[in-house]
């Protein structure tokens, strides 16, 4: 490895395929007060809200508040703002976590791999893991049939899966999509 005159890590070509490429500096933080937590608090919450409803609850007129969230928004600390579907009540009542042990790790698999999880509306997300899983995908269904049928479709869609297993969720403890500002 060697590294550019900005101390950034290169690629290292080897016989046309790439074997190191990152950058070994870390994304930028945004620097966020208490006012922008609130902000942040306050959309996550419900990003209906006008900004005069968000300006008043924490103490802004409209025009500095609407600049915090455009600031968040440009530096992508608030990616997107979107509606919570409650998957129970449109019959997507099981929650399955498949745990996914392959035997390739080469970036063309990988590419094969993406492309199929991406076809499967079910699997709302799909993580690379650090230990024995290599993959954990979560998935939303009806029940166990549709279930079957996901699977049967991920497999026709990507060769040489390995070992897959599946565990079915049997209670919701704790579900959220917004970050607690309290924490960062």
């Amino acid at each position: 490895m060697w590294r550019n005159s900005d101390g950034k890590a290169s690629q290292i070509l080897l016989e046309n395929e790439i074997i190191l490429a990152y950058h070994t500096n870390m994304p930028k933080i945004l620097e966020l007060d208490d006012i922008d937590r609130s902000i942040l608090r306050i959309i996550q919450n419900d990003a209906t809200r006008s900004i005069q409803d968000i300006a008043d609850e924490v103490g802004l007129s409209n025009n500095p508040c609407w600049r915090r969230l455009k600031r968040m928004e440009e530096n992508g600390v608030i990616k997107r703002r979107a509606a919570i579907i409650d998957a129970d009540k449109v019959g997507l009542a099981a929650t399955v976590f498949v745990m996914v042990r392959t035997k390739r790790h080469d970036t063309k698999w990988l590419a094969t791999f993406a492309k199929g999880v991406r076809k499967l509306p079910e699997i709302i997300e799909c993580h690379r893991m650090s230990g024995d899983i290599d993959y954990l995908l979560k998935v939303k269904v009806r029940d166990i049939s549709h279930y079957d049928a996901v699977y049967q479709r991920l497999i026709s869609l990507v060769p040489e899966l390995g070992d897959v297993s599946s565990a079915f969720s049997m209670e919701r403890l704790k579900e959220g999509t917004a970050i607690d500002p309290q924490i960062f």
